[in-house]
């Protein structure tokens, strides 16, 4: 009969087989069930035994934390009692129950290794004490002798050491080493920084070649399309067979000028073309400019945050951590005392390893606190143990960097020859095929690190430092204002003189208006006129004596044409050499009379004048004295000149003055033409 599970789970009494003499094989018998569902028989209670273990505590393999202060035990989540005392504070006056409920002699031990060790408990039936190392240390050679974990096993005060202990070659030619339960390396932890937004964060949303392509190709292409289009279309400005009109106001730089105003979308007046292939093309530029903007505007958000930045080392082997001395200024940085990364680094990094001692920190904890507070740039330890301290900071301001170095493992130590450790070796795999070892490994290398959180405070409002970019394209735009305000004065003193000579079909003006304008006479004139027309007198008293000058003028011009309807009246018609020689006197007059001495018209007719020329009543006189002027001369000018209301609107580049030599009586002329002299008065006035 065999006890086992029937249809509804309860236990109950089965027949598994018959004996029967009378054949030959006697006991048929069907499979047994075995206790614990097995279908093989057990292999015998193990033997019990009892494990000394040693201990030093690193989250999270091993934490600490307070029993009970009644009870003196540890709650189901806090782990099992481990004695924290040395040796010689437990003596034997000592009560075990009360020094189990004060934190000096006894702790809570809870982590994954504490874990691990229940399942190799229960599996293999022993009984363990656990016990922290004395000196505080994990194992190293200090002048050729071991300390900490190691000291104890080689010295035979424990059984086992069980920890975050790492295997190296050192370790486990004096201790035997299990299989590893965890793969480990030596890490480097940095903090995150809120950084600055870069000075060049406004150029990052295109790359170098975008930009390139843009500012090269795109601007100028459309900029010579679009003034080439005007020069070429029936309805534009073909200089090579149409006049410039009066009201015309297109340049090269005018094209550039609307160009960039388009692209930029900017509220400023512009020139517009006249033609229609030119007015096309420029709605296709405005075009591409929405769209420019549009892509350019999206991706500048994501750069216009705020940035972290941390050290990016790419590992141990960086030269600003290998060469420390070759940085200026050097980067500080340290590690754990009579570690294995402390001796990994004092094998391999000799220089560094001297330089780092004065870094150094006595606990984990303390150096991650001096990464946070800046005292620290970077902190070198164990790789496992760094990711869980990044994934336990809530802020989110510690992560790793670089590579891992001296790859190994950690392993459960024993005494040399121990007999335990295939035992232990066995269960390890066991462990890692059904996933029991993984399935401890996410549960507490699990950390509570908010991404969120840290999004939040970048949200923050933005310092100045933070928007520098802005500041600094300002001041590089006032400084090439400055170089071009030089280049302009330059330009006026030594290049305009010279390019006036040479440039006799205003291709300047193609160019810039303005460069056109300052190369003629008439160009300036109409300049100074654009600009008397939009003047205003700031000065009462300035503006008072303009509308002097003003009204004296237009008395000259009444007292003209009262002087013409006399002469008519009394039979008397004045030439043209004598209007002609009245008017330039008037003129030649005003230019040289100050403002502040200027008199009427009427005082200027009955006074003397500078040049003696006839007067308009007497013909002999004048048939007498006045000089022989040529017949082009009078062309070019008459009495009617001064009485026409003028154009004061037209501000293109056209040049009428007549530059030629007038000749009179086989002599030099030695007034300019009357034309500009007018031009020149109503300027000034």
């Amino acid at each position: 009969m065999n006890l086992r599970p029937g249809v509804s789970k309860q236990l109950v009494w089965e027949e598994i087989g018959v004996w029967k003499s009378w054949q030959k094989e006697g006991l048929d018998i069907k499979d047994i069930v075995w206790p614990g569902n097995s279908h093989t028989p057990p292999q015998g209670v193990p033997e019990k035994f009892h494990l000394r273990i040693t201990f030093l505590e690193e989250p999270p393999y091993i934490n600490l934390g307070p029993p009970d202060p009644v009870t003196g035990k540890c709650s189901m989540n806090r782990g099992v009692i481990c004695r924290v005392a040395k040796e010689t504070d437990m003596t034997d006056n000592i009560d075990i129950t009360m020094a189990h409920r004060n934190g000096s002699f006894y702790q809570c031990c809870s982590g994954f290794c504490i874990d691990l060790l229940q399942k190799f408990s229960d599996e293999l039936g022993f009984t363990y004490e656990l016990v922290r190392v004395e000196d505080g240390r994990w194992g190293t050679l200090e002048n050729g002798k071991w300390n900490g974990l190691i000291a104890d096993l080689v010295n035979r005060k424990t059984d086992m050491v069980m920890t975050s202990l790492m295997i190296n070659s050192e370790r486990e030619a004096v201790v035997d080493f299990t299989v590893p339960f965890m793969e480990t390396g030596i890490a480097i932890l940095v903090a995150k920084r809120t950084g600055i937004i870069s000075p060049t964060a406004f150029l990052e949303p295109f790359d170098t070649a975008s930009w390139m392509l843009v500012g090269v190709v795109a601007i100028q292409a459309a900029t010579f399309t679009i003034f080439l289009f005007e020069w070429l279309s029936p309805s534009g400005f073909d200089m090579k067979q149409v006049a410039p009109a009066p009201n015309h106001r297109f340049s090269l730089f005018r094209t550039y000028w609307l160009v960039w105003a388009v692209l930029f979308q900017a509220a400023v007046h512009v020139d517009s073309p006249r033609g229609f292939t030119a007015r096309f093309m420029t709605n296709v530029w405005a075009m591409f400019a929405v769209v420019f903007l549009a892509i350019y505007t999206a991706n500048l958000a994501a750069f216009m945050i705020t940035r972290e930045e941390f050290h990016e080392f790419s590992g141990i082997d960086d030269h600003r951590l290998a060469k420390p001395f070759s940085n200026k200024p050097m980067y500080k940085f340290g590690t754990i005392p009579w570690s294995h990364t402390d001796s990994t680094l004092n094998k391999y990094f000799k220089e560094m390893h001297a330089y780092m001692r004065t870094y150094n920190r006595t606990t984990v904890a303390e150096g991650i606190v001096s990464v946070l507070n800046g005292e620290l740039d970077a902190f070198i330890y164990d790789g496992t143990v760094l990711d869980y301290l990044v994934a336990q900071d809530e802020d989110c301001r510690l992560l790793t960097v670089g590579s891992w170095y001296a790859m190994t493992g950690y392993g459960l130590a024993f005494t040399r020859n121990s007999k335990h450790v295939g035992a232990f070796n066995k269960r390890l795999l066991d462990f890692r095929e059904n996933g029991d070892l993984e399935r401890l490994r996410r549960y507490w290398m699990t950390g509570t690190c908010k991404p969120g959180k840290q999004e939040h405070k970048s949200s923050d409002p933005l310092a100045l430092e933070q928007f520098l970019s802005a500041f600094l394209l300002l001041m590089s735009g006032i400084l090439l204002a400055a170089m071009l305000l030089l280049l302009e004065h330059m330009y006026f003193k030594y290049v305009r003189k010279r390019l006036a000579k040479t440039d006799r079909g205003g291709c300047c003006a193609l160019i810039s208006l303005s460069m056109g304008k300052s190369l003629t006479f008439r160009g300036a004139v109409f300049e100074a006129q654009d600009i008397l027309k939009n003047h205003r007198c700031t000065d009462p008293i300035c503006d008072t004596h303009l509308w002097k000058v003003k009204h004296e003028l237009d008395m000259a011009r009444m007292k003209i044409r009262q002087l013409q309807k006399e002469l008519e009246m009394h039979g008397i018609k004045p030439s043209k050499s004598d209007r002609t020689q009245i008017i330039c006197q008037l003129l030649i007059f005003r230019r040289d009379t100050p403002l502040s001495n200027a008199r009427s018209p009427a005082a200027i007719e009955a006074s003397p004048p500078r040049h003696r020329f006839p007067s308009a009543r007497t013909p002999e006189r004048s048939k007498q004295q006045t000089p022989r002027y040529s017949d082009a001369f009078f062309r070019y000018l008459d009495a009617e000149d001064v009485l026409i209301t003028r154009d004061m609107t037209r501000n293109h580049v056209s040049s009428t003055e007549y530059s030629g030599r007038f000749q009179g009586g086989g002599q030099l002329f030695r007034y300019k033409p009357c034309r500009t002299e007018i031009a020149e008065m109503e300027t000034v006035l």
